[in-house]
């Protein structure tokens, strides 16, 4: 089947018509409030249960409350944790955790920001924080090293203590410390 075109008239011809139509849009939004966020002068209000960039914290004695468990690397998806473990010997400052890592490292271009790590930390060491501008020059400054997230996360001041909760939880239930239950079957 052959489609016949008609010819185009005079003034198709001059796009005299299809001009004015976008300088009657162009201005048509000049004239319009802007809805276009002037970045760094205004920001963003962060929305409940936003999921930031991933942070470790300290405790209220200013020590590291991971304890290289390395839970959150082997459950992160795209593998953006490193978790190096001390070996044998603790540090004297470690109190009265078992073991620091040697290094803890994040690859931000890595990190999907999913919040696995935070749900699966045993110490509520790592937490997401409210950000949302992460920035650098090269790939090095975006994987952040031990110190540098300690930094940034500072020091936890609401202990949330997620496991004396479940073991609080479980005792009124009736199951004892052995993961039985502590009631004798007539």
């Amino acid at each position: 089947m052959i489609v016949k075109r008609r010819a185009l008239s005079f003034w198709e011809r001059l796009y005299v018509p299809a001009l004015l139509g976008g300088i009657k849009v162009t201005l048509g939004h000049f004239f319009k409030k802007s809805v276009t966020m002037q970045y760094p002068e205004e920001k963003w209000t962060v929305p409940e249960g936003y999921r930031g960039a991933p942070y470790l914290v300290k405790d209220q004695e200013d020590r590291t409350k991971c304890v290289s468990c390395q839970l959150c690397e082997f459950v992160c998806p795209p593998r953006a944790i490193t978790i190096t473990p001390p070996g044998p010997t603790a540090s004297a400052e470690a109190g009265n955790v078992e073991k620091m890592p040697k290094e803890f490292e994040i690859n931000m271009l890595r990190c999907i920001f999913c919040g696995f790590c935070q749900e699966v930390c045993p110490e509520e060491a790592i937490f997401l924080m409210k950000d949302y501008s992460l920035t650098g020059t090269n790939r090095e400054e975006m994987i952040y090293n031990k110190e540098k997230l300690l930094s940034l996360g500072g020091i936890h001041q609401d202990p949330i203590q997620k496991w004396k909760q479940k073991l609080r939880e479980a005792r009124e239930q009736g199951i004892g410390a052995e993961g039985h239950s502590d009631k004798v079957d007539p």
